[in-house]
């Protein structure tokens, strides 16, 4: 009897080491709090959870592992196995993917952005960009057109915006120079702060981003249509790692990529849109609707300029840049 107790616990030990031993878990550095911005990841562990019966593990933290400003950093030394970040950010270390937040580029969905980012994310000059960080890009977190929440008197021409401080990143702040605005690049969990202080007198975010940072709270204008662009905000994982996972854990977290932007793009469009005018609304939001003739000009000043300066500096740091920028116009021209 005896015998067979000690082999039973001798087998009970060696199935419980076995399933450690096929155990993962992976940490994750988000920032501020779950919101639209998000879900997309919250769904990818939600899947791989299920998927692997709860083998492989996304452990999501917001803030807790690093500022927002140094993912790509921690990315690099492997502290986290997975991260986001916006290239607005830090356009020297991911300057390929910037072509994404060129101003005026018309891009007009959610869907639209995923396929574009998808797109450049797997171009051979990009993947080499982002392996010299040891990150593989693995999703967009795809936004809508960014436009400005003010305080103060709300402009009534895009002249009213002479000297105006706004904090606005990438090529949105380059568009907002050439209507004589004052860009200040800043993370998201800054600008508040900023807004109250003083600092800024505006601010450029997509809608989520305006109600989950508070920019709304002491608002007194929004622009409707300005639409000067938007930012490219990937979710990367260290390579070594997704190297490092079993063949049934890597096919988990890739075959997942596409259901958990499906539900990211799902959230946005009811629950954040949805939200968003009755949030003006409360809070007696003036809305600004600029002219036609307006964002024309506004176009014509920004878009050109800005692209041939991206083409002419990127160039001369070695990539393709020219092809990246064909790349990323002839996909929208083609109402791809």
């Amino acid at each position: 009897m005896r015998k067979h107790l000690n082999r039973a616990a001798i087998a009970a030990l060696s199935l419980t080491v076995a399933s450690e031993a096929l155990a993962v878990e992976w940490n994750v550095s988000l920032w501020g709090k779950r919101r639209a911005f998000t879900e997309h990841v919250e769904k990818l562990a939600e899947l791989v959870n299920e998927k692997t019966n709860g083998e492989f593990t996304l452990n999501i933290s917001y803030g807790g592992l690093s500022k927002n400003k140094e993912n790509l950093d921690g990315i690099s030394i492997g502290a986290f196995e997975m991260a986001q970040f916006c290239a607005g950010y830090h356009r020297d270390k991911n300057p390929s993917i910037t072509v994404l937040e060129l101003p005026f580029l018309g891009v007009t969905s959610l869907e639209q952005e995923i396929d574009l980012s998808m797109a450049v994310y797997q171009h051979p000059a990009v993947v080499e960009d982002l392996a010299r960080w040891d990150a593989t890009l693995l999703m967009p977190s795809p936004l809508p057109q960014y436009n400005l929440v003010g305080v103060g008197d709300a402009p009534k021409s895009l002249t009213d915006f002479e000297g105006l401080s706004v904090r606005a990143t990438g090529g949105i702040g380059k568009a907002m120079e050439t209507v004589g605005a004052v860009p200040t690049s800043m993370s998201a969990s800054e600008v508040r702060q900023a807004m109250d202080s003083g600092i800024v007198k505006a601010v450029s975010f997509a809608p989520h981003a305006h109600m989950s940072f508070g920019t709304i709270e002491n608002a007194t204008w929004w622009t409707t249509n300005l639409n000067p662009g938007t930012v490219n905000c990937p979710v990367v994982v260290n390579t070594l790692a997704l190297e490092d996972l079993s063949d049934e854990h890597r096919k988990a977290l890739l075959g997942s990529i596409d259901e958990a932007l499906d539900h990211y793009v799902s959230q946005y469009q009811t629950k954040t849109m949805e939200a968003w005018g009755p949030e003006l609304d409360q809070r007696g939001i003036e809305r600004v609707t600029f002219s036609d003739e307006e964002i024309a000009a506004f176009k014509e000043a920004a878009a050109a300029p800005a692209a041939e300066a991206w083409i002419a500096e990127n160039t001369e740091r070695g990539l393709p840049a020219q092809e990246l920028y064909d790349l990323v116009t002839g996909k929208i021209a083609n109402g791809s």
